[in-house]
């Protein structure tokens, strides 16, 4: 238990102290977080570090990552056309520190090389950017375990990972020798893969989707590459037999994309393969975790009967580089989760942020909670029900939706909206993830047939 000791010797001083002591109940979890029953954890994603990044009166030669285009507004914490900086990624990690907790544990779903071409990157320097980002995690976090997933950038040359081990599975392997038990490092070692009891009752299952990614030509005509499937079919079965419940963690997300219509994120037919064996062994999973867009957003998960069986997370990025032609971005971000311990589900999440404009300014990088999802949608939990209670009604509350694509783009620009096709495709993407029912959401404007009467599922249309 902590405690707070009031030492009272002016007016001036006590006023300091009252805004100080504020200051920090803003900062800190909700009171519900520190009650019996209640876990936490955090997630980082998309570290993304250019170490070309630096100040210089030439903005085209600002960072390698945004290939020679200029950088609009650089500062001490990074650009929107560039990559981390060592300093922003330190800035985040130094914020989490402050807040995190002994039990607390860190899920860290890839990415930590920047966006350059293959031929500014070699294996080695792809291992000496895991290998910096992994020390530089394990300083922040001594005492922390820490349960990381390999991203498409996590290799040379970027997405074709293979499915047999090679040295980047190795190094991997290696570095996260302290964080992980032997058994898992054997299959992280040898397809980039691998399972962990955290604790008792609950197991990660850190999956390799980038061999189901589209770039990926290595695996593109494979069934099950490195027998991954098997692998999480007989690893869930496990998990069920000994009483388990599993977190899912990976890079690239299953589904479609949110900003994409009728793209999915992973290639289509392992896309739909990895729904099915999700949909089959759902009572063992208790909510899925992914990176990768960089943006914020929630899909759900649904039976073929219609029903609401699993929660999706898709964390925002620490990195805030975007293209230029594309119309936004997110600020740096970063996020806590809190979960029921006796049957691990989800209850809420805390986002962070940067807001990278304000911090270059003030060349100070003050952190702070971007939203509590609970508070900001009136939800009771983070359960799948209240989760497609949520997007079903994003079709008649516009505002909802609209702080709904506010926390998309991390409060990147308020003046940017999405109505219209932009709003279908973010609802439908929220709520299927198989290509049928997606297909059928898009043509009748983002209903797709399911409707609700309470909390029951009355109609699915054919």
């Amino acid at each position: 238990m902590t405690c707070v000791h009031f030492l009272f010797i002016s007016e001036e001083n006590d006023l300091q102290r009252l805004h100080t002591l504020r200051l920090l109940w803003k900062r800190a979890p909700a009171k519900s977080s520190y009650l019996p029953g209640t876990g936490r954890f955090w997630h980082i994603t998309d570290l993304h570090l250019d170490p070309t990044y630096h100040l210089t009166p030439d903005p085209t030669k600002v960072c390698f990552s945004s290939k020679g285009v200029p950088a609009t507004n650089p500062g001490v914490f990074g650009d929107f056309l560039c990559d981390s900086p060592y300093r922003l990624i330190q800035s985040a990690f130094d914020h989490m520190a402050t807040l995190t907790k002994p039990d607390d544990f860190i899920i860290w779903t890839g990415d930590s090389p920047p966006h350059v071409p293959a031929g500014e990157l070699s294996t080695d320097l792809v291992v000496q950017v895991i290998e910096n980002m992994t020390e530089t995690i394990r300083q922040h976090f001594p005492n922390i375990a820490v349960y990381p997933a390999l991203g498409n950038h996590d290799y040379w040359p970027q997405d074709q990972m293979p499915t047999s081990t090679n040295a980047v599975y190795r190094a991997a392997a290696e570095l996260w020798r302290p964080w992980l038990q032997n058994e898992a490092l054997l299959t992280l070692s040898q397809g980039g893969f691998y399972s962990q009891l955290v604790k008792p009752g609950l197991r990660v299952v850190s999956l390799n989707t980038i061999l189901y990614y589209g770039p990926n030509k290595v695996t593109e005509n494979m069934t099950d590459p490195a027998g991954q499937f098997e692998w999480l079919e007989k690893t869930l079965q496990k998990a069920a037999r000994s009483l388990e419940k599993v977190y899912i963690i990976a890079h690239v997300p299953v589904g479609y994309l949110p900003w994409a219509r009728r793209t999915t994120a992973l290639r289509e037919k392992h896309n739909e393969r990895l729904v099915s064996i999700f949909r089959k062994h759902s009572d063992v999973i208790a909510g899925h975790f992914y990176g990768h867009t960089h943006r914020d957003s929630i899909m759900v998960l649904l039976d073929q009967q219609g029903k609401p069986v699993n929660s999706l997370f898709v964390s925002p990025a620490v990195t805030p580089i975007k293209s230029l032609l594309e119309p936004y971005s997110n600020n740096p971000a970063l996020r806590m989760y809190l979960y029921d311990t006796e049957d691990f589900s989800m209850q809420d999440i805390w986002q962070y942020f940067l807001n990278l404009t304000e911090a270059n300014e003030r060349q100070s990088a003050a952190w702070r909670r971007e939203y509590v999802l609970r508070e900001a949608f009136g939800l009771a939990d983070l359960k799948p029900l209240s989760l497609l209670k949520l997007g079903l009604s994003f079709m008649e509350q516009s505002t909802a939706f609209d702080s709904y694509f506010k926390h998309f783009m991390v409060g990147y620009d308020s003046s940017v909206t999405c109505g219209g096709a932009c709003k279908i495709s973010q609802v439908c993407a929220m709520l299927y993830l198989d290509q049928l029912a997606y297909s059928r959401c898009v043509e009748k404007g983002g209903r797709g047939g399911i409707h609700l009467r309470g909390n029951i599922i009355v109609e699915l249309a054919s």
